[in-house]
């Protein structure tokens, strides 16, 4: 437990400084450019698409009609472009977290080793080819796990659970993996994740939760269609800033306890480690 909270605020003081600032500019402007470029070519071919499947859904299309008939003339124009954004906002999840796993992680675990690991052995136990099938596949399995689970949102309880779950355990896979790729062996990293399993899937759902919160914005129904052109790339700074400070607090987290794990064991080649450095501008909270 003091291993979590340490971390905690270890990654929350990092994630201020200039150097992690300037490191999320690549992707935030490369996730804000796919995703723009991709709503502007599929906008209106997407809702149309929506629309006319509303049309063909009896049960829908007479419910609409007898909300229209109390008074909500616009809804069947408003719904279906309500419903592209809800469906977008996972997307942009997904695409968020791999551009900081694959394009700031690495830079951010450089960061944190040279400033309080200076001397923790490279094993590379993980290469960025391993980093990008495993990324894929995690994300292909939560988008799964998040269809299969959308009739349970209807739920009011577990939809405010499921989702954010499901993000946590996203994030769990695939940032161990990448955090400890330069430093760990696979047989390390194994050991850390059956020691530290229940942490770190902590860590995986509390960033997920953070990560729902652009989703409240939606709520905003017809006014968030308006607004679509400046929450979406509010949403996208959103998710780059929780994806880096969940980057950062997992790799406090996994190198101070890879640095534990070999201080207890007889490493081959003497390469058992010192306890790790004090960072000068590391204070601890009062």
């Amino acid at each position: 437990m003091n291993l979590l909270f340490d971390s905690f605020w270890r990654a929350l003081a990092y994630s201020l400084r200039p150097r992690v600032v300037a490191l999320s500019i690549l992707p935030l402007l490369l996730l804000i450019g796919v995703t723009g470029g991709l709503l502007y070519l599929f906008w209106e071919t997407s809702v149309n698409w929506i629309q006319q499947w509303l049309s063909n859904q009896a049960i829908l299309d007479h419910l609409l009609g007898l909300l229209e008939g109390l008074g909500a003339s616009k809804l069947r124009n408003v719904l279906a472009p309500l419903l592209l954004l809800l469906l977008t906002l996972p997307l942009v999840t997904v695409l968020s977290l791999l551009a900081v796993s694959w394009f700031m992680t690495p830079a951010l675990v450089a960061l944190v080793a040279e400033r309080r690991f200076p001397t923790l052995s490279r094993l590379r136990g993980g290469g960025l080819m391993a980093s990008v099938l495993l990324g894929l596949s995690a994300s292909l399995m939560a988008a799964l796990a998040l269809l299969i689970s959308m009739p349970l949102w209807l739920i009011p309880p577990l939809v405010m659970l499921l989702p954010p779950l499901i993000w946590g355990w996203l994030t769990y896979r695939v940032m161990v993996f990448d955090v400890l790729a330069e430093h760990a062996s696979r047989d390390e990293r194994l050991a850390i994740l059956r020691r530290h399993r229940l942490g770190l899937l902590a860590i995986g759902v509390l960033t997920g939760y953070l990560g729902a919160a652009p989703g409240a914005v939606w709520t905003l129904g017809a006014m968030a269609i308006v607004l679509a052109p400046l929450l979406i790339p509010v949403a996208i700074w959103i998710y780059t800033f929780v994806f880096a400070f969940s980057a950062l607090w997992f790799a406090h987290f996994c190198l101070s306890a890879l640095s534990q794990l070999r201080a207890e064991l007889i490493v081959p080649n003497n390469t058992a480690l010192a306890p790790p450095q004090q960072d000068p501008d590391d204070v601890p909270p009062p």
